[in-house]
C-alpha cells in the first residue's frame, strides 16, 4: 500500500496523520515524522474538500490534523512541536529557552514572510496578477535572505530544525510556482536547498504528487 492510500512511513504506532498531498503545511509536519521514523497511519485528505472524518475531528476542517489515540490536534506548527517533544530524537529544536524562543520567531517569519505567498500564489482564486505579484515578493525575499544560508549548514544553525523543515516544503514548490533561482543568482540558497532535498527524511517524506513536482533549481 502506498503512503497516499493510508500507509505507514515509520515504526506502526496507533497514530493517525490526516494530509493533504498538495499541500506545504501538511508537507512540513510529514518531514518531521520521516526526520524522526514516526510510525503514523498516513492518511490523505484534501484541503479543498474535507472528509467527514476530519470535519468530525477537527472544527474547522483544516488539514493537517494529527490524531493520537483521544488527542486530536490541528495547526501545523502545534503537531510539529508535539512530534518534537514526545519523540525527542533527534531533537529539531534547541534545548535552551532562549533558543527555543528564537526558533519559534523564526518559524513564525517563514509563515508570515513565505508561507503566506505560496498560499497566494497557489490559490485558485487568486488573480493572475496577484500570482505575479506574489511570485516577485516571494523570490526577491529568498534572494535578500542569501547570507543567511552561507553561514550555517541549516537555517541559522548547524543543526536540521523545525525552521527547515517549514523552509524545505516552501522550496520544494518553486517550480511549482514558476519562480526559477539559479545558482549565479544564489549560490548559498541553491546548495542549501541541496542539503534539504538530499536528506533521507525528506525524500521519503514526498507524496506521489510531490515526486511529480517540475525542479525547483
Amino acid at each position: 500500500m502506498s503512503k497516499d492510500d493510508g500507509d505507514s512511513i515509520g515504526k506502526r504506532m496507533s497514530m493517525t496523520l490526516y494530509a493533504d498531498p498538495l499541500d506545504h503545511y501538511s508537507h512540513a509536519v510529514r518531514i518531521v515524522v520521516a526526520e524522526k521514523d514516526i510510525g503514523v497511519d498516513l492518511v490523505t485528505d484534501s484541503l479543498s474538500k474535507p472528509s467527514a472524518k476530519v470535519l468530525e475531528l477537527s472544527p474547522y476542517g483544516e488539514l493537517p490534523l494529527f490524531a493520537d489515540r483521544d488527542l486530536v490536534i490541528y495547526q501545523p506548527i502545534i503537531i510539529m512541536e508535539y512530534l518534537d517533544e514526545r519523540f525527542p530524537h533527534p531533537p529539531l529544536m534547541p534545548v535552551y529557552p532562549t533558543l527555543r524562543a528564537l526558533n519559534r520567531q523564526w518559524v513564525y517569519r517563514v509563515r508570515r514572510d513565505w508561507a503566506q505567498l505560496v498560499d497566494l500564489i497557489l490559490a485558485p482564486s487568486s488573480s493572475d496578477a496577484e500570482k505575479e505579484h506574489g511570485r516577485a515578493r516571494l523570490r526577491d525575499s529568498l534572494l535578500s535572505a542569501a547570507p543567511i544560508f552561507n553561514e550555517k549548514a541549516y537555517f541559522m544553525s548547524d543543526e536540521f530544525s523545525l525552521v527547515d523543515c517549514c523552509i524545505a516544503s516552501i522550496l520544494w514548490r518553486l517550480g511549482l510556482m514558476e519562480i526559477k533561482i539559479t545558482k549565479a543568482q544564489s549560490a548559498p540558497l541553491v546548495a542549501y536547498a541541496k542539503r534539504l532535498f538530499e536528506r533521507p527524511s525528506f525524500l521519503r517524506s514526498l507524496s506521489r504528487d510531490e515526486e511529480s513536482f517540475p525542479p525547483a533549481f
